[in-house]
């Protein structure tokens, strides 16, 4: 019985990430030759799920704006969704920035900038030199549809998803062949991500070792108080103004929290959102997030509604700041504020975009010397594991708010799920029309709809 009991324990997903974890941290410091050398281990984990996200995202979009009855619905969702977007962001930022200026992690370094080696820091303002407001709006467009699908780029599949499902509804019942394929591709693709998620836990431990092994845990001593004072307020964003907001969505946060800890394990393991993305769009629409608003709100939302990543910039550019003793009055650090209110957008949801985000943010400001960024290279990938966790939590909650806003969310359904105590691993979705346990079919949708349009 109690042998048993062990198994059941050890067969969850979420125990055997955090296995995979602890021993990572274990190798990477007693063992830091060989942790060196796992790194691959994580990337190609990443890879695999890399590989999944662009047929995933471009079949999940298509089918369910496709086969809506009223378009001007996905109109009204997707305005809904870029509305709430900036208003956690903003929210983010000011957290932020409220808690950098209380604590002051970098007070007292005294750094030097003159003193300051900035070559290793040359790919990201190299980057972050591509990081303008029109260029990320010109990125939106595809040079082609096959470049777009070949580099995973999620903004350009999204825009061209949108046009071809609007195209498709236009032309109506005669598309619906194509569509029901689409559905069934979308349903395989599902499958492969349950087969790859069994190497979730290898990829963590990869991941971990690796970081561990180059940066050190001395590294994280060194800069303690910056690192403490990013998670707990990370923790207070999360605990506060998103279990606030999912109360008035009429669920509570702790059980939401529960329901998706395999992803929150494992983002924290590879500091990627995008690893987790294939089980979160299952996930929402199993809780009864309808498939549109899930498709449309989920995605959408590693560009635009990254409030780890919104938290991370605050403090990251004042603790520079800080550090190398610029004094910035209230005035320049709102201007701080509306530069990376731009700047953030377009941040993916891997390692390194935050830090080009940053770079962008620095070089536009011209008061916060850039070489500064040479200071957080250290760090940031542990850094990196307390917003990729935010982010990520922080989309869920979009996504529920979005379609309990929008009057498509199976209250009765979302209850159910969350109050599972068992395991909440996911199957193969039905394909749209065919109605899941709890959730309605399209015929039963304007009954379930609620009047908080």
């Amino acid at each position: 019985m109690r042998v048993s009991r062990i198994r059941k324990t050890l067969s969850k997903l979420y125990i055997q990430v955090l296995i995979g974890i602890v021993a990572g941290i274990f190798v990477g410091h007693f063992y830091p030759d060989i942790g060196s050398q796992l790194k691959p281990l994580g990337d190609l984990f990443i890879k695999l799920i890399r590989m999944l996200l662009a047929p995933i995202i471009f079949a999940s979009v298509v089918v369910g704006i496709a086969r809506m009855n009223d378009l001007h619905e996905a109109g009204r969702v997707g305005v809904k969704a870029v509305l709430y977007f900036e208003i956690a962001s903003t929210i983010a930022l000011l957290v932020g920035l409220a808690v950098v200026n209380i604590v002051k992690p970098g007070s007292g370094m005294n750094i030097d900038p003159a003193h300051i080696d900035s070559s290793a820091i040359t790919s990201y303002t190299h980057a972050a030199q591509q990081h303008g407001m029109l260029d990320f709006f010109m990125s939106i467009v595809p040079n082609s549809i096959v470049g777009a699908f070949a580099n995973g780029e999620i903004l350009p599949i999204i825009f061209f998803s949108l046009l071809l499902a609007i195209a498709l509804a236009k032309l109506g019942p005669r598309t619906a062949p194509f569509v029901d394929m689409l559905d069934m591709f979308l349903q395989g693709m599902f499958g492969v991500v349950r087969i790859v998620m069994y190497v979730a836990p290898i990829g963590a431990f990869g991941g971990m070792a690796f970081t561990i092994a180059k940066y050190g845990i001395g590294t994280l001593a060194s800069f303690g108080q910056l690192m403490l004072c990013l998670y707990l307020t990370s923790i207070f964003f999360v605990v506060v103004v998103l279990g606030v907001v999912m109360q008035m969505c009429g669920l509570p946060l702790w059980k939401f929290l529960r329901y998706i800890k395999d992803e929150i394990f494992i983002t924290l393991g590879t500091a990627s959102t995008e690893a987790v993305l294939p089980q979160m769009l299952i996930k929402m629409e199993k809780m009864g997030c309808s498939r549109p608003v899930v498709g449309m709100v989920l995605p959408t939302g590693y560009t635009f509604n990254a409030d780890g990543t919104a938290i991370y910039l605050t403090m990251a550019a004042m603790f520079i700041a800080q550090a190398m003793n610029v004094h910035l009055t209230i005035w320049d650090q709102l201007l701080v504020l509306g530069v990376l209110l731009l700047t953030s957008k377009g941040s993916a949801g891997v390692a390194g975009a935050g830090f080009v985000a940053l770079a962008a943010t620095l070089a536009t400001m011209h008061k916060i010397p850039v070489s500064g960024l040479v200071l957080l290279l250290g760090v940031d990938r542990f850094l990196n594991e307390a917003r990729a966790v935010t982010n990520l939590i922080g989309n869920g909650v979009a996504t529920v708010v979005v379609a309990r806003w929008e009057g498509a969310l199976d209250m009765n359904m979302a209850r159910a799920m969350l109050n599972r105590d068992g395991d909440t691993r996911i199957d193969a979705l039905a394909p749209i029309g065919q109605a899941t346990a709890g959730q309605p079919t399209p015929a039963q949708e304007p009954i379930v709809r609620s009047n908080l349009r």
